[in-house]
């Protein structure tokens, strides 16, 4: 396994976490993550970077989720499904990661810690955003507009 493959699992561990329990200290956070990488920094920087910028970013995250996955609201959504969905936007709209390389990771990490269907689901959801961000037509998102 790659190593930042690792670390995006480690990440969406912490995600998931922040979604059904609430969102831990930075502190232990950061030990989690550094305990989990053997103390790796180039590793534990990428994680910490990951995960810190889907937590900014999730108003605007669950905006495009929610537009993309019309038949699907973000709260029937099965939790790792949403989270994966969640780190993978953030890598396509507001990471230096190329997006093909996002959806494949995001898939990747779908088909180890979902369901059967989570794959084809994951997929076609950032597949389409990908698309859309290539083609520069992502719609303007309400938090975006009230900072312009």
């Amino acid at each position: 396994m790659s190593t930042r493959r690792r670390a995006r699992e480690i990440v969406l561990q912490l995600l998931y976490e922040a979604d059904v329990n609430g969102q831990r200290s930075a502190d232990s956070t950061r030990a989690f993550i550094r305990s989990r990488l053997q103390g790796r920094n180039a590793l534990t920087t990428f994680s910490e970077s990951l995960l810190w910028g889907t937590l900014e970013h999730r108003e605007v995250i669950d905006q495009h989720l929610s537009r993309l996955a019309a038949r699907w609201s973000l709260s029937r959504m099965a939790v790792t499904d949403r989270n994966v969905l969640r780190l993978g936007v953030y890598e396509i709209l507001f990471s230096d990661t190329p997006g093909r390389v996002a959806v494949n990771e995001a898939v990747v990490l779908a088909k180890r810690y979902g369901n059967k269907d989570s794959t084809r689901f994951v997929n076609g959801i950032l597949d389409r955003l990908l698309k859309e961000s290539e083609a520069g037509e992502l719609p303007v998102t309400a938090k975006s507009t009230a900072e312009e």
